[in-house]
């Protein structure tokens, strides 16, 4: 099983590397490039909020260490006197600054509406990993989301709401990735883990690929600028796999399908709508960073349970990198990481 889904994430990669050309290495453009922010004196604060519902606040909160306001969608209960744990629930590749949300493509605000739960989804960290890059970047600019999701965002959540102290982080796709070291950086802040559809490997050459494939080839940023040099220990000490006894005391939850076409892979599905262009993306393109993800994913449970880790791995026979088998692995994956923060 392991061998032949390295045979098939090696195939798909070469598929998705060659449909997204580019060497990952972008330089400059000044007309695109963002003003890099200057050194910040003013501490981390909430600097707006907006009630969309009862249930829905739109928060702004100034970041420190990266001298600019983030804007972020929470979901809470709209009355509860008992404090509630939090969830905080990454996007993918565009980090909410696009239409790939968890708000725009699935039902996760019905889906919370009656769990006594607090939901922090950042709206922002396009193809920034949610990691702390050693260098600013000239079109990514300056991003240190792990000081800002780990230091300097939970406790401004812990004034702003009623919460119990109890903490779960999941995330899709890019963030799949992240999740991991976010829990390896902090590894008191949270209970549980859950990465649904994730690469877990960051500095084996598969990894990187897949790496340059998200942040050279879509955000047009310079990886070097993330982690330093390839190969480097940069690359090292942020691959979750190489450190995944650092996981321990840690539930962990990942799911990813095969590649293979599934139930959500027809024209009649939602998120399809009939549209044949739309179709055949999801299924050449998803299905082929899919095949890749499960080959990060199995390795990483492999290490995980070598390590004596409590991980929980959900691999589907058939199915895509896309949005409904996300919103199904959020419904399954949720009453154990509901069990995790009462615990």
């Amino acid at each position: 099983m392991m061998r032949r889904s390295v045979v098939l994430g090696a195939a798909a990669l070469s598929m998705v590397a060659a449909t997204c050309a580019g060497t990952g290495v972008a330089s400059a453009d000044p007309t695109t490039s963002p003003t890099a922010p200057m050194t910040a004196q003013l501490p981390s604060r909430i600097v707006g909020t907006t009630a969309v519902s009862p249930r829905e606040t739109l928060f702004e909160v100034y970041s420190a260490s990266m001298g600019r306001v983030i804007p972020l969608t929470v979901l809470h209960p709209e009355k509860s006197s008992a404090p509630t744990p939090v969830l905080y629930l990454l996007n993918g590749a565009g980090g909410g600054e696009d239409d790939a949300t968890w708000k725009a493509k699935t039902d996760y605000k019905a889906f919370f509406a009656d769990k006594n739960v607090t939901v922090v989804t950042p709206n922002s960290g396009a193809f920034s990993y949610y990691t702390d890059w050693q260098r600013d970047d000239p079109v990514l600019g300056r991003n240190k989301w792990q000081t800002f999701l780990t230091r300097e965002l939970p406790p401004l959540v812990d004034e702003a709401f009623s919460t119990s102290g109890a903490n779960a982080i999941a995330g899709i796709s890019m963030a799949g990735t992240s999740v991991f070291n976010l829990a390896i950086a902090a590894p008191e802040l949270y209970r549980s883990v859950a990465a649904f559809s994730g690469c877990a490997r960051t500095s084996d050459p598969l990894g990187q690929a897949y790496i340059r494939t998200v942040v050279g080839d879509r955000g047009r940023g310079d990886i070097t600028n993330m982690w330093g040099p390839l190969g480097g220990q940069g690359w090292k000490d942020n691959d979750p796999y190489l450190h995944a006894d650092k996981l321990k005391g840690v539930k962990v939850y990942m799911t990813t399908g095969t590649g293979l076409p599934g139930r959500f892979d027809v024209p009649g599905a939602r998120l399809i709508d009939g549209n044949p262009a739309t179709l055949i993306d999801q299924v050449l393109m998803g299905g082929a960073i899919e095949a890749v993800v499960d080959s990060c994913t199995q390795q990483m449970q492999q290490v995980l349970v070598a390590g004596g880790v409590d991980s929980t791995l959900t691999v589907r026979p058939t199915g895509t990198h896309s949005w409904e088998y996300w919103e199904r692995d959020l419904h399954n994956t949720w009453p154990s990481i509901a069990r995790d923060l009462q615990g």
